[in-house]
């Protein structure tokens, strides 16, 4: 479970991580109209079964993580990843959902976007470090795994 809850984590915090890096730059450089048609688009499109399986099944699995490595010295690194995805998760539903439903409503690009654009990259900020944060502590979980007498 904790290798599944690894590669889970490990898959959002690279959908986040790019959208810091390359997408939102990218559309930094676009106009208004192309702007908010693009992030829509997007908005539209993740709303997929394998995304969720990664964003849903990260917290999902490394709960179980926790649960499994309740009694071991590893349990804290999962537990720690478990308050760290939590964290991405409330301020995904909290704020950039939220932003991304505001972005649907009808009006004027350059108003929409505005109001859009400063906050959801900030937030996503936010959801990369601590998604990245929560895939470190799970790798050094993984390292001890199956490490009999190892202490963390």
């Amino acid at each position: 479970m904790l290798i599944a809850a690894t590669i889970t984590t490990g898959l959002s915090a690279g959908v986040f991580y790019i959208f810091a890096c390359a997408v939102m730059p990218a559309l930094a450089r676009s106009d208004d109209r192309t702007y908010v048609e693009v992030m829509r688009n997007i908005n539209t499109v993740i709303q997929n079964p394998v995304f969720f399986l990664s964003f849903m099944g990260a917290p999902l699995l490394t709960g179980w993580s926790a649960w499994q490595l309740r009694r071991t010295p590893r349990a804290r690194w999962v537990q720690a990843a478990l308050l760290s995805y939590a964290l991405v998760f409330l301020v995904t539903m909290a704020f950039n959902i939220p932003l991304n439903n505001a972005l649907a409503a009808n009006g004027a690009p350059s108003a929409l976007r505005a109001r859009f654009e400063g906050p959801w990259v900030a937030w996503n900020v936010v959801r990369a470090l601590g998604s990245t944060l929560a895939l470190g502590l799970l790798a050094r979980a993984l390292t001890l795994h199956g490490r009999p007498g190892r202490s963390a």
